[in-house]
């Protein structure tokens, strides 16, 4: 029987139970879940045979590199900026690790000393980014292979409500802060469009969003997701005028969303009337009165200030807009708002009671990849691969196990010895992504492809 492999995976979230499920079926492997406080690592490694749970502060140098050197492999879960630390106690005891986050500039400048080391600092393989590169890939390299080329190259993926759980005006919903959705809002675009480069400003983001189809059964938009223009760099796609990676959301989300924007919600500088020292109940009224800066806190009139902030002229969607205010109680007295510091803060606690997931409710993510070809012949035609996938009701959540899968089956590659290469990396070459798509399809991850 091969030897018992000892993974370190710090963190405890939503991704990383599929994760620890899919590395428990080796029955070589012993995880050991390392987290600042010991009870939430506990409780996870409680309902698994070969898992354990350690207290570990990953700011304390001496204690992670311990830990790091006392396992095979560390699955970094964290938050991204911890990452480069984690690596450089990886390299400090030539030990393996694996995230699902980008490549920071901080992380890739340790890719010479990994690879010195002799170690893989695997990145990059979760959904988004993950999967979306495996299926990208994997067409972009079969249309190359072929003589042919890529003229254009669209991806938008989208982790939403099942289409029976979208019911809010939102059509939106939470499996964890709503702090990090709402921040996404004010990130810039920026990429090519028909041969030109697009740069759209964080407070024009959603004014960008365009129908994206895919099913006709889903209503969805899409918009931009931060910087995509250097992927035509990234995939050997030099002759794409159009290259974008956007967010979708169900049709209606964008002209809301500009509108909370508008209001000013998306403000975090702390505000005295709003912390948690403040004397007395606050209702929502006062705060959207405070917010929006008028002399009355009557609903009526806090409603037609509101009106006025909302942009689209579509007069079903302005409707869906005031009712979704109505819904989300912004403007009534007798809803109390929960101090938390910040106009940005006390909306996301107000999200957070009305939007979480419920009993035995579903997300889902779908994902689409759209390439326009010219083939060897000169002749053109489109391309498609499209990821759908529901969570299961009170199981996994569909954006937990396609983040947490992949880093699984890419941390018992590595394990197994199947993944080779070495230094800071990501899965943009056969060797690395082959294997992987190969192991996702037994896991119900794939992608269905249609030429036209």
């Amino acid at each position: 029987m091969p030897a018992q492999k000892n993974i370190l995976l710090l963190g405890s979230g939503f991704v990383a139970e599929p994760c620890l499920e899919y590395l428990q079926r080796s029955g070589n492997n012993h995880v050991t879940i390392a987290c600042r406080g010991i009870e939430k690592a506990q409780e996870l490694a409680s309902k698994y045979q070969n898992a354990s749970a350690i207290a570990l502060d990953v700011e304390n140098d001496t204690a992670l590199e311990g830990a790091v050197a006392a396992h095979d492999l560390t699955i970094s879960l964290i938050p991204y900026t911890q990452h480069a630390r984690v690596m450089k106690a990886a390299i400090k005891t030539r030990k393996h690790v694996v995230t699902t986050s980008y490549i920071s500039p901080a992380m890739q400048e340790l890719d010479a000393a990994a690879k010195e080391a002799g170690i893989i600092c695997m990145n990059e393989i979760g959904l988004d980014p993950g999967i979306d590169h495996l299926y990208a890939l994997k067409i972009i390299n079969e249309v190359h292979d072929q003589g042919g080329k890529i003229l254009s190259f669209e991806s938008f993926c989208g982790g939403l409500p099942a289409p029976e759980a979208s019911n809010n005006p939102l059509g939106y919903k939470f499996s964890w802060s709503a702090r990090g959705v709402l921040l996404a809002l004010r990130n810039n675009a920026r990429y090519w469009q028909d041969g030109k480069l697009v740069e759209i400003e964080g407070k024009d983001l959603m004014d960008s969003a365009r129908p994206i189809f895919i099913y006709p059964a889903f209503a969805l938009v899409g918009y931009g997701n931060r910087d995509s223009s250097h992927y035509r760099e990234r995939y050997n796609i030099p002759h794409a005028e159009t290259c974008v990676r956007g967010s979708m959301r169900y049709q209606g989300f964008p002209e809301f969303a500009k509108t909370l924007v508008n209001m000013g919600f998306l403000d975090d500088s702390p505000r005295e009337s709003l912390s948690a020292d403040a004397a007395g109940d606050l209702a929502w009224n006062k705060v959207s009165q405070q917010l929006l800066g008028h002399s009355s806190d009557s609903p009526d009139e806090l409603l037609k200030l509101i009106e006025a902030k909302i942009e689209t002229q579509d007069p079903e969607i302005r409707k869906r807009i005031i009712h979704g205010i109505k819904w989300l109680g912004i403007t009534s007295p007798d809803v109390k708002a929960a101090k938390r510091g910040t106009y940005l803060d006390v909306l996301c606690a107000r999200l957070e009671e009305l939007m979480m997931y419920g009993e035995g409710e579903r997300d889902m993510i779908i994902l689409q990849h759209k390439f326009e070809v010219e083939n060897k012949d000169g002749s053109r035609n489109t391309r498609t691969s499209v990821t759908l996938m529901y969570g299961e009701p009170n199981g996994f959540s569909a954006m937990a196990k396609t983040v947490g899968v992949p880093c699984g089956i890419a941390t018992q590659l590595i394990l197994d010895g199947k993944l080779t290469a070495t230094g800071v990396v990501a899965p943009m070459t056969p060797d690395i992504y082959q294997p992987i798509m190969d192991l996702l399809s037994s896991e119900g991850i794939n992608a269905v492809e249609n030429t036209y």
